[in-house]
């Protein structure tokens, strides 16, 4: 699949609302529940306007269509949507002691395992780095961790995550260092 990779703005905000409800969907299907699917697009997956705001999110564009879409960030939240208040924390990091934040990857089912992952999180990996970053963090669902994996982040602690009516699902905190 071609694919053009580009800075995500804010007029993209409708399609990356709907590209995470599709991938969320479609690639969490039969890990998760149905329940913990619709529970987590409603609260924890969705639109991190501060990516958008920051220049640190990006989408992946073919046939004019957004079909990817992943960020890194400088700030403290780890994971979880504008509206995920659970998890939001917009403090600056320190690229000499934190890692950098790698935030809401999202492919869509039917763009999945033709590289666009792997082509975002490299490219977040080298801003990153060229700002000064060491290491990187992530809170991956479980969809994500065979790719994670695959791209050299290792594995630190599962965590449950609440996605609301007192559900959770697992996720799992990782790690890589970008030197």
């Amino acid at each position: 699949m071609e694919y053009l990779l580009r800075q995500a703005g804010t007029d993209d905000t409708t399609a990356i609302g709907e590209l995470i409800a599709a991938s969320v969907r479609g690639l969490a299907k039969g890990i998760y529940d149905e329940r913990q699917i619709e529970l987590s697009i409603r609260s924890v997956f969705g639109i991190d306007h501060q990516l958008i705001a920051d220049g640190t999110y990006f989408v992946a564009v073919a046939n004019r269509r957004i079909v990817g879409c992943g960020g890194w960030s400088k700030r403290r939240t780890l994971y979880g949507a504008s509206r995920f208040e659970y998890s939001r924390d917009p403090e600056m990091l320190d690229p000499a002691v934190d890692a950098a934040k790698i935030r809401a990857f999202f492919i869509h089912p039917e763009a999945a395992r033709q590289g666009i992952g792997r082509a975002i999180l490299e490219k977040c990996e080298a801003e990153a780095r060229s700002a000064g970053f060491l290491s990187a963090e992530m809170m991956a669902t479980l969809p994500g961790v065979p790719l994670y994996s695959a791209c050299g982040y290792h594995r630190a602690e599962s965590v449950s995550v609440p996605v609301g009516g007192s559900v959770e699902i697992e996720c799992i905190k990782m790690w890589k260092e970008l030197r």
